[in-house]
């Protein structure tokens, strides 16, 4: 935790299914650079998707975050997707016949769980590794302020935050977008990570929740209202996201292009749209002059931004891995471009194998450390020692 004069740090990580792997190894880069006797550094924890599990695990050793950190590495690493989702015959086959008979007879089977996958496995090994408990005493010993899970309502429409911190912070209203005070635990982690149509739905207490980021307009908005000032973003878009020169189309997009579209969308665009909008304010607040803003009542101040996203493409990385996939799964996906060398975006988003869980914590670890500079100086409150040589040098 950070000085009381300093600035609440937020950590905000995005959703993105496999590709969360790579926050830990930004995370491990962070960890690295700073001092070995620096506690928790993230007093504000905001998770979405498959980050909220990274952002869960994080609070639940806030009290001691160097295991933390290697308790989430070892997760990370020893991943197979059959801890994550059934790639047997019988359950691939299982969840798709629920599916279909759903389809067709949907009052008759109106209370299925319908999804192309049983991430049943998931739910287990969560409540195997998380320690839920950790999280309320990390807060009342002052080890965290708060922290935050996203899932989004199917009947309301709305994102909903579910939030568990200190006892001054209160629950809060927008435009689709809600913060509502819970005891954070396996439910919300499985709502929050639900991909739509992938994985099943979850119900809590009177509505069910898809995955957080699927209308999730401000993915940075919780993290403010938990009382962040400052924010750390771990994106898993990168260059991936950007323009291709040469665009050769070789016939109509197959159905995993089709998909692995409407996953980015879901997973990547808003956060990318959120942090441009966070730059354009901080840049038009910094334009007026604080005794302007303080004489005209107007309680605008600028947030301080650090993104870190892949300096490499996820796809590509994902299809030199695509051998990896269980055969019934890459039989379920085969023939529709999901399994080609070039990769594709929903490979990337399935493919919890050990293989590419590793390339990408490499990934995020070399990013991270290629930003030491940016990382020191917005850590500062944390290592005072090391700011105070590099200004007296300069």
């Amino acid at each position: 935790m950070t000085g009381i004069d300093s600035k609440k740090i937020g950590l905000i990580l995005s959703g993105g299914g496999a590709r969360a792997a790579y926050q830990v190894g930004v995370l491990k880069a962070i960890h690295k650079i700073l001092p070995k006797d620096a506690v928790n550094p993230y007093d504000v924890i905001a998770g979405t998707s498959a980050g909220a599990i990274n952002g869960v695990a994080l609070a639940s050793y806030a009290e001691n975050h160097r295991i933390g950190i290697r308790h989430l590495e070892r997760i990370w690493t020893g991943f197979s997707p059959e801890q994550i989702y059934r790639t047997d015959f019988k359950g691939v086959v299982g969840t798709l016949t629920r599916l279909i008979r759903t389809t067709l007879i949907g009052r008759k089977y109106k209370h299925d769980r319908v999804s192309l996958l049983d991430n049943s496995p998931l739910r287990e090994l969560l409540g195997e590794v998380i320690q839920f408990d950790n999280i309320q005493k990390a807060i009342d010993n002052g080890a965290l302020h708060a922290m935050s899970v996203t899932g989004s309502g199917l009947e309301s429409g709305e994102s909903v935050s579910f939030f568990q911190g200190h006892y001054s912070i209160t629950n809060w209203q927008r435009h689709r977008r809600i913060g509502y005070r819970a005891r954070v635990g396996l439910d919300h982690l499985m709502a929050s990570s639900a991909i739509p149509m992938i994985f099943p739905s979850v119900q809590i207490n009177q509505e069910y929740y898809a995955d957080g980021a699927v209308r999730q307009l401000a993915p940075i908005s919780p993290a403010l209202h938990l009382g962040a000032e400052k924010v750390l973003v771990i994106g898993v878009s990168g260059v991936a996201h950007k323009r291709k020169e040469n665009i050769n189309i070789t016939g109509y997009p197959t159905p995993a292009k089709v998909m692995g579209h409407m996953l980015n969308a879901a997973f990547l665009d808003s956060m990318e749209t959120d942090v441009e909008r966070l730059q354009r304010i901080n840049r038009t607040v910094n334009m007026i002059p604080e005794n302007v803003r303080k004489k005209h009542g107007m309680e605008l101040k600028p947030i301080e931004l650090l993104e870190i996203s892949p300096s490499a493409s996820m796809d590509e990385i994902a299809g030199r891995h695509a051998h990896e996939l269980p055969r019934a799964i890459r039989l379920f996906l085969g023939g529709s471009g999901n399994t080609s060398r070039n990769g594709s975006g929903i490979l990337s988003y399935l493919l919890f194998s050990s293989g590419f869980c590793k390339d990408l914590i490499a990934l995020g670890y070399k990013d991270g450390l290629a930003r030491r500079e940016e990382i020191e100086h917005f850590f500062a409150d944390h290592m005072p020692e090391k700011i105070a040589e590099t200004e007296k040098s300069a």
